[in-house]
């Protein structure tokens, strides 16, 4: 072959890059370094959830979920009580429990419409300061019946508490003074003290205080108020007379067209408190 055919291949075999040569796994400086061993699929599950990785966001999440739970996990338990309370009673009891309700709502509208009487006695009276000084004699009575600075007298009933076992403890007495009031008792005696909106109760030794006077069984309460709502609410299912009679204690309720309340307190004057008015 002659020059001339000879210098255009060696001229386009210069303007090539020399070839690379491949690098296999066992070339460079990684060579040296084994693989990795393979994970099976429940390594990498459990190296994915261990450690945990929590952030402070998903903290407060949780804890917030967590107290929402309890919250309606507690209330679900309680009306589930209560409900379980009403659904084992039976016909009459609950006929009686409804009874008492009605009559709760009838005295509290009989109040509304005797505030709403004496309002338009106020306005419509010629000598509307007479009236008022009035008016304010008969709230004075009634203010000295519930204060216990006056005697009172009305148709009521008597409780009496036998305790021989000495089980019977100040919070069942409070109880009682408590499911009273709320059946619309008027005034309340128990033996020889005057329970009044201040009253307290607390255990001494085997017996009973009231207001710092230890009192003795038997436990006789003398109250002032309707009786067709004071003795049912009494024997209402789960009530103070069922409570009482767990206890062993003996529990005698007696109607009476005449209760006399004749035990008195003092009328005590306030040591900060002044009427707005002055």
């Amino acid at each position: 072959m002659s020059n001339q055919d000879e210098q255009p291949e060696n001229r386009l075999r210069k303007e090539l890059p020399d070839e690379v040569p491949p690098v296999g796994p066992e070339a460079g400086p990684e060579a040296d370094e084994k693989p990795e061993a393979a994970l099976t699929g429940r390594q990498r599950l459990v190296k994915g959830l261990w450690p945990p990785r929590v952030t402070r966001a998903q903290l407060i999440v949780a804890l917030l979920l967590f107290g929402l739970g309890f919250g309606l996990a507690v209330q679900v338990a309680s009306n589930s009580d209560s409900d379980s309370a009403l659904r084992g009673a039976r016909q009459e009891d609950l006929v009686r429990i409804l009874d008492e309700l009605d009559d709760r709502t009838q005295r509290l509208e009989d109040e509304k419409q005797g505030l709403e009487k004496q309002r338009d006695e106020l306005r419509n009276s010629s000598n509307q300061a007479a009236e008022a000084r009035k008016q304010t004699v008969e709230k004075e009575k009634q203010l000295g019946v519930l204060a216990g600075t006056v005697a009172a007298q009305g148709p009521g009933i008597t409780i009496t508490i036998d305790d021989t076992k000495g089980t019977v403890q100040a919070d069942m007495l409070l109880d009682a003074v408590q499911e009273l009031r709320a059946a619309g008792a008027e005034a309340i005696q128990v033996n020889d003290v005057r329970v009044v909106a201040g009253t307290y109760l607390t255990d001494s030794d085997k017996s009973v205080s009231v207001d710092g006077n230890k009192i003795n069984a038997p436990y006789r309460f003398k109250v002032i108020g309707k009786p067709q709502d004071l003795e049912p609410a009494l024997n209402i299912p789960g009530g103070v007379v069922q409570t009482l009679e767990k206890e062993q204690a003996t529990v005698v309720v007696e109607r009476s067209d005449k209760i006399v309340v004749d035990a008195l307190r003092p009328a005590k004057r306030p040591d900060y408190a002044r009427s707005s008015s002055q």
